[in-house]
């Protein structure tokens, strides 16, 4: 009888976010190929417990037939704010059927049904064809990650202040990318989560007033709640972001603006069999590093 294959394509391994897939699954026992553009990007793999890299172009069909040669299963993100992310997705989608992939986890968006967010709606033909397709699809809905606070945080240390570019009263729903890592591997490597679609969701909306109090606790000292205009904010993004993409990202923090973001912790909770990380713990640990 042949062995069923233990081999889990990782695409964006060696991102922020992908990337903590990766020894998720390595944990679970699962071999991780990574999907990469360069070899330096593989040596970053390799150092996050990716057993092979694989070169590749998720542009590219026969490149994607070799990344999924053998492999059981699939975790794909999409590129933020690409144009052609849903071409991608789809694509991916397409050749995990053809390479006879058993089973496929999507990192979508919360929301992805929001068509005025066009970043969100992309998700939207990705999750399509799972749904029409024989893969053994899990599909997940993050809240806004809390590693996205990282980038705030010299400057919160530098001014004791912390600014986003959205009202201090917008109530965001945050989720640790670890805990949605956790959900992944968790789906790639057991057949509980199979045919699930999930909204990741740590507990609580929290605005920038109360996050700022936690900065405070974490720190010692206090941080208060400021206010930054968009393109003020965006200037660090502008080398890698296009003006198109920084059109789209100011439309999301707009939707904040008017209504925050929603999220609930019930699914993360059942997923995982566990309480999620809270946004409490992840500042602390910011200020412990």
């Amino acid at each position: 009888m042949k062995q069923r294959s233990n081999t889990v394509l990782v695409v964006g391994a060696t991102g922020r976010f992908a990337g903590l897939v990766v020894p998720e699954l390595a944990r679970r026992g699962a071999r991780v190929r990574a999907l990469v553009r360069d070899e330096t990007q593989g040596a970053v793999a390799r150092s996050r417990g990716a057993a092979e890299v694989v070169l590749g172009d998720l542009r590219e069909r026969r490149s994607l037939d070799r990344a999924l040669a053998g492999a059981a299963g699939v975790f794909h993100i999409g590129p933020a704010f690409a144009p052609d992310e849903a071409a991608m997705g789809v694509s991916m989608v397409e050749a995990a059927v053809r390479a006879g992939v058993r089973k496929f986890v999507f990192s979508s968006v919360i929301q992805p049904t929001h068509t005025r967010l066009k970043n969100h709606a992309a998700k939207i033909p990705v999750e399509d064809a799972l749904y029409s397709s024989p893969l053994e699809y899990t599909i997940l809905h993050p809240a806004n990650f809390m590693q996205n606070l990282r980038s705030a945080w010299a400057n919160v240390l530098a001014t004791g202040t912390f600014a986003e570019p959205f009202p201090t009263t917008a109530r965001i729903a945050r989720v640790d990318y670890r805990d949605v890592a956790e959900v992944a591997a968790i789906a790639l490597t057991e057949d509980r989560l199979a045919y699930a679609t999930l909204e990741l969701s740590a507990e609580g909306r929290h605005d920038r007033e109360e996050i700022a109090r936690m900065m405070s606790e974490a720190l010692g000292r206090p941080i208060l709640a400021a206010d930054i205009g968009f393109h003020e904010w965006a200037k660090p993004l502008r080398g890698t972001f296009t003006d198109h993409q920084l059109e789209l990202l100011g439309k999301v923090h707009a939707h904040y603006a008017e209504v925050g973001l929603g999220g609930n912790s019930l699914t993360l909770r059942a997923a995982l069999q566990r309480e999620p990380r809270s946004l409490e713990r992840f500042i602390r640990e910011l200020a412990q590093a």
